[in-house]
């Protein structure tokens, strides 16, 4: 029988919505103006990555601003570009919020982008998608540690282990995997190493709650102390 998750927990960035291009745009602009060297190579090391070891690496390449600057300026022009061009919706994956919030399952937004970020997306939704977010300024340890995927559920009420995470990155899909979460991978700019401690789609499109149920259950079946709560 297949058992439907407590809750779902969403990577924002390359997984509800493709801004990782404007991400990659902002932090070569930057790192150019200061007349580093920035690669489309060395920008995939980033993604999923927490802003501020991003800043640091940004800094390593000649970027002579604080790490909150480069966050700041970061973020600034992400929101700008959503804003002007509207929430670039990957696919399937605002359907499947809408049967979420239908089907009446909590949802919490788990990303590493900062809350001004976050919040601008959340509210830019045009249903209420998320009864929590949880931003990279919220937590002290970023993916791939689980803290803010143990945060969200903690901030839910529920067992993480009865949850459904999906991620795109292999730092985010660690983060999920170690917060004990059923994960699902839906890679995007980079390829996820398949270790048998997730589970990959190629897409969201097509996708419904029962298909979640369904990660889930498997989860505990391959994890049979996980709770049933």
């Amino acid at each position: 029988m297949t058992t439907l998750p407590a809750a779902v927990l969403w990577d924002m960035d390359g997984t509800i919505i493709d801004t990782e291009p404007f991400w990659m745009e902002a932090e070569a602009d930057l790192v150019h103006s200061y007349g580093g060297t920035w690669t489309h190579e060395d920008a995939l090391t980033l993604v999923g990555q927490g802003l501020w070891h991003s800043a640091r690496m940004l800094q390593s390449r000649g970027v002579a601003l604080s790490e909150d600057e480069i966050i700041a300026r970061l973020t600034g022009i992400v929101v700008d570009r959503v804003v002007a061009d509207g929430l670039p919706w990957r696919p399937g994956a605002r359907e499947l919020l809408k049967e979420l919030r239908k089907e009446g399952i909590p949802t919490a937004l788990v990303t590493m982008s900062i809350r001004r970020l976050a919040t601008m997306v959340d509210e830019a939704i045009e249903f209420d998608a998320f009864d929590f977010v949880i931003a990279g300024d919220d937590v002290t340890h970023a993916k791939p540690h689980p803290e803010a995927y143990l945060r969200a559920a903690e901030l839910l009420g529920v067992n993480a282990a009865d949850c459904v995470a999906i991620e795109d990155s292999s730092p985010g899909v660690a983060a999920a995997v170690a917060s004990g979460a059923a994960t699902i991978g839906v890679p995007l700019n980079v390829a996820l190493l398949d270790d048998g401690s997730f589970t990959t789609w190629d897409t969201l499109a097509g996708r419904t709650v029962e298909d979640l149920g369904a990660v889930l259950t498997a989860a505990r079946r391959a994890t049979p102390e996980s709770s049933d709560v």
